[in-house]
């Protein structure tokens, strides 16, 4: 895309009458324009405008370290895609991309069929197409219903991506218009079937891949990426992919799918999204057998090799981006994962979805599912299983909001929540054999060992899976829990659906229909005694794309936790009466992209009144600026 100058520069220069044929041309001939228009016909470059003259509103974002101020202005649609606190004007908006066949292989502006007759002329189309044109709205219809003959998932997985290559605007168009069928399909559950085949059905490359063999190199590979304004970076090492473990490089279907959503539901432009996949080798001893496999051949690295290609990495970064783009952690093993966070959020833009994404949503679920079951949620006693990011990462943030609505001390409220780990109940008798971020929950309480038996002990409230074990909330855990609440709140929300601690189907049944349900990965409705159930979805795509729009139009420094809890207070209030009576405890996801903008207003009201937004002045109405700024994949009309 080119900058304002640029755009004003070239189109000058088209236009200059002192332009001459290479060899000093003839004069007075006329030859000079000819031949003008035959190198401008030859060229590969042509100019594409907008149909009508107009303003450009612009997100502009500040440059990065290495983004010239030409390139800043070339953000134009910038933050995020066209409202802004800046306009630039250019009349009509310039792009420079390629022509005929050319532009029929570049996904960022081609439309197929979708071209108009004028379109096809102009840039040298005529006989590339069928003849026959067609609405935007037609090639989502015959997509989905191509998509639609595969009965394998993975399959129509497979389909979306090579979509998405093709034709940018269509994918999303496709996504945003069908996302609750969909959403599982570009990501969880098929992303981890995806993951674990990556190497068989890798086809071309969709995001950046740094490892080892690029120590001492870093900048130079970010250099490569294509764009320079970058907003937000989902990045990944795949020790832990969803619950499926080690898969290495393989792991790079995480950041797309996530980014993809950032697009689709949060409205980020695709071209200010960066998936990277961090190579460190991996463990995993299938990977490192599989001929197909597209990592490094090498054990995992550990320690400080590990933590100078990592700080390498972060540093280079913010070298070239600035300290403005949201950089999300996404899937690092426990070991790792607390200890980059804590490393970088004092000095970058970081957020951890499994750790901070999934407790915002799932505090979202026991905000909403109060007005189920009633009372504050300092009355409730909450049980884990499971005491790894996620699980640990929800209890933390709801103890922050228990002491935010009874101002008690932080240390209380967490005695209110019990977390049970693959050696048992965490209690102060193994205090001293716990990783640090365990200590905070160990209370005073005889040694404990099944799940069971802590139920029967603590009489939970609320109990939430978090263990990544599949089949682990038996029947006579849930009959447990309704023996002794009239409503009991259970959220079984390890991914994929293999690995859920219990079915919806079996919290409903063996809970006779009482149990307040929520997953990690979608079920089906559950008829019980003549009522359908719809479980509710627990899922990070409620969060993350708004949070992340919402740090992006602040233009945030830093994320505090009280940004994350005014993500999920706001998630929490958008669940109806309707969606209640139902059984689900969160909205429908056909009202997403309203929800993000509501959330991204939210966040970003939370930055400004925190002293971390640097985006001023601040937008009298955050919602209805945080609705203007997202990208939307409609066709633009060139001429």
């Amino acid at each position: 895309m080119l900058s304002a100058r640029a755009a004003a520069t070239a189109t000058a220069a088209a236009a200059s009458p002192l332009w001459k044929r290479g060899e000093g041309g003839s004069s007075g001939s006329g030859s000079g324009c000819t031949s003008c228009r035959e190198v401008r016909r030859r060229a590969a470059a042509v100019r594409v405008r907008a149909a009508a003259p107009r303003r450009v509103e612009a997100v502009a974002m500040e440059s990065a370290a290495e983004t010239e101020k030409e390139e800043e202005v070339a953000a134009a649609g910038g933050g995020v895609e066209d409202m802004a606190t800046e306009e630039v004007p250019v009349t009509p908006w310039a792009f420079s991309v390629a022509s005929g066949y050319t532009l029929l292989r570049d996904p960022h502006h081609n439309k197929g069929l979708a071209f108009s007759e004028k379109e096809r002329d102009a840039h040298y189309l005529r006989g590339l197409l069928p003849p026959a044109v067609v609405s935007q709205d037609l090639q989502v219809k015959k997509i989905m219903h191509n998509l639609r003959q595969y009965s394998v998932p993975l399959q129509r997985y497979m389909a979306m991506m090579d979509l998405q290559e093709r034709n940018e605007r269509l994918f999303y168009k496709l996504l945003i218009d069908n996302v609750e069928e969909l959403l599982p399909v570009v990501y969880t559950p098929t992303v981890g079937e995806a993951c674990q085949k990556y190497g068989s059905i890798f086809r071309q490359p969709q995001g950046l891949y740094v490892s080892l063999k690029d120590k001492g190199k870093v900048l130079d590979v970010l250099r490569n990426w294509p764009e320079r304004n970058i907003q937000v970076i989902v990045v990944t090492d795949g020790e832990r992919i969803l619950g499926l473990g080690d898969l290495g490089c393989q792991g790079m279907g995480i950041p797309v799918g996530k980014l993809s959503l950032y697009t689709a539901l949060g409205g980020v432009r695709p071209s200010a999204c960066l998936p990277i996949t961090i190579d460190v080798g991996t463990n995993n001893e299938q990977l490192l057998n599989d001929e197909f496999y597209i990592g490094l051949r090498q054990r995992r690295a550990t320690g400080k090799e590990y933590h100078e290609l990592m700080e390498e990495f972060m540093s280079a970064v913010k070298q070239i981006y600035g300290e403005k783009v949201l950089i999300q952690f996404e899937d690092f093993a426990n070991h790792n994962a607390f200890d980059l966070l804590a490393k970088y959020s004092k000095s970058h833009l970081v957020f951890n979805d499994d750790i901070q994404g999934t407790a915002s949503v799932v505090l979202a679920g026991l905000l909403s599912s109060l007005k189920v079951v009633g009372g504050t949620l300092a009355e409730h006693t909450y049980l884990f299983l499971g005491a790894g990011e996620a699980g640990t990462g929800i209890a933390e943030l709801i103890a922050l909001e228990i002491s935010k609505q009874t101002k008690a001390p932080i240390e209380e409220c967490r005695k209110k929540v019990w977390l049970l780990d693959s050696k048992g109940l965490i209690v102060n008798s193994r205090k001293e054999s716990l990783q640090a971020f365990k200590k905070p929950w160990a209370h005073e309480h005889e040694p404990v060992t099944t799940l069971l038996d802590a139920v029967q002990s603590i009489k939970p409230t609320v109990l939430i899976g978090t263990s990544g074990v599949g089949k682990t909330f038996t029947k006579e855990v849930i009959e447990a829990m309704a023996s002794f609440n009239e409503r009991p709140v259970i959220f079984s929300l390890s991914n994929p659906t293999s690995h859920s601690e219990c079915t919806a189907e079996e919290a409903y049944n063996w809970s006779q229909g009482r149990a307040v349900f929520a997953s990690g990965s979608p079920f089906d409705p559950v008829e019980y005694n003549g009522k359908i159930h719809v479980p509710g979805q627990s899922n990070n795509a409620y969060i993350f794309p708004g949070f992340g729009l919402g740090v992006v139009i602040s233009g945030a420094v830093r994320v505090h936790e009280d940004m994350l809890l005014a993500a999920s207070e706001t998630l929490a209030d958008q669940a109806t009466q309707e969606n209640f009576e139902k059984g689900s405890i969160f909205p429908p996801f056909t009202n997403i992209r309203k929800i993000s903008a509501r959330i991204a207003a939210s966040v970003a009201a939370k930055a400004y009144e925190l002293g971390l937004a640097t985006r001023l002045p601040q937008p009298r109405d955050l919602e209805k600026y945080a609705e203007s700024c997202m990208y939307t994949p409609v066709y633009r009309s060139y001429r």
